[in-house]
């Protein structure tokens, strides 16, 4: 990696020196922020030179125009060294990546901004790669030129999004390689991974406004981790699903997680501290009303065993507590031996 770094770092220092004018290098080398690792705006470079926002403007679009060619020409001492690295690193990720990821995976974790905007600015110089610039609906990215131009690739984003909305739900990277025409899956999800639009969670590709794939809230991570057991849970376990899992900001208090169970009309309690989706099928109240629920449901009378089975099926109780709540003759008549009914109003 740090082999990486330098010859980078030459690429960049090469394509400085072929710059002729002072002023033109300096416009560049603040634009990108290739020095300091801070990009500045037109106005602030403008200011600084005594010349307008429209003149910086210019210049830097020339600049740029000359550095294309130069780069196409192969005229830029060190730049092929760091394109071949660029290149070798995208082809391992899908053939496109974020800026970000791609800087991780060539200068490891502790990447520097100014590394990452060290890439940004030979994704823009170099014919072999293609920069998209980030806005509303993408990431900074670079791709291999090979792929497509950024509005191809853009195209290719697009495509996806379409899918998955018509879907209408999170698809797997398979159930969208069945709809595409790609290489292979992976492909698919390098492109996805560019999209402002689009977020992934647990191998399930889906917009990024649905809470399935893209929890933004502890109630919407609560609600995911228990879609995903698919079976009642202790708030505790719960926590604790949170904190092992793939989400953001995932250190929250156990006690915080109780106060959204209870408060969310999405998620029942059906034993002590264990909670279900009312999805499920399972309702609010207590054991009694949940048997009363079950008795005139059924429109017949029920036997005892009849009675603990469709109520377990429904709360985490034990048959004791059950059977201790058919006792109450308020609400419950039994009719014979073995059977009861709701008692008469």
């Amino acid at each position: 990696m740090e082999k990486n770094a330098e010859v980078i770092a030459k690429a960049i220092e090469g394509s400085l020196n072929i710059i002729e004018q002072d002023r033109e290098r300096e416009i560049i080398s603040r634009r990108f922020g290739l020095t300091t690792g801070s990009r500045e705006t037109l106005e602030q470079i403008g200011e600084m030179l005594s010349i307008t926002r429209e003149r910086v403007r210019q210049l830097e679009k020339a600049i740029l125009i000359r550095l294309r060619i130069s780069a196409e020409d192969s005229v830029i001492p060190n730049l092929a060294g760091a394109e071949k690295i660029i290149v070798r690193n995208l082809t391992e990720m899908g053939r496109i990546a974020r800026v970000s990821q791609l800087a991780k995976k060539i200068y490891g974790d502790k990447v520097t901004e100014k590394q990452k905007l060290e890439l940004a600015f030979i994704g823009e110089i170099s014919s072999n790669l293609t920069m998209i610039e980030e806005n509303d609906s993408y990431y900074q990215s670079i791709g291999i030129a090979d792929y497509g131009d950024d509005e191809k690739v853009k195209e290719k984003v697009d495509e996806i999004v379409k899918i998955i909305k018509k879907n209408k739900s999170p698809m797997t990277l398979d159930e969208l390689d069945n709809k595409l025409n790609y290489e292979h899956p992976d492909h698919i999800k390098a492109v996805a991974s560019i999209s402002k639009n689009l977020a992934t969670l647990n191998s399930l590709w889906g917009l990024a406004k649905w809470p399935t794939v893209n929890p933004k809230n502890i109630r919407d991570k609560i609600y995911v981790v228990l879609e995903e057991k698919r079976e009642p849970m202790h708030f505790e376990d719960i926590a604790n699903a949170i904190k092992d899992s793939d989400f953001r900001r995932k250190n929250v208090t156990i006690q915080a997680i109780h106060n959204e169970l209870i408060k969310d009309s999405r998620f029942v309690l059906i034993g002590r501290g264990i909670y279900a989706l009312d999805s499920w099928g399972y309702k609010k109240g207590t054991v009694s009303e949940t048997i009363s629920d079950i008795l005139k449901q059924a429109k017949k009378p029920l036997t005892r065993e009849q009675i603990v089975k469709r109520v377990l099926a429904m709360r985490k109780v034990k048959e004791t507590t059950i059977l201790l709540n058919l006792q109450n003759k308020k609400l419950f008549k039994k009719v014979d031996k073995n059977s009861y009914t709701v008692a008469e109003m």
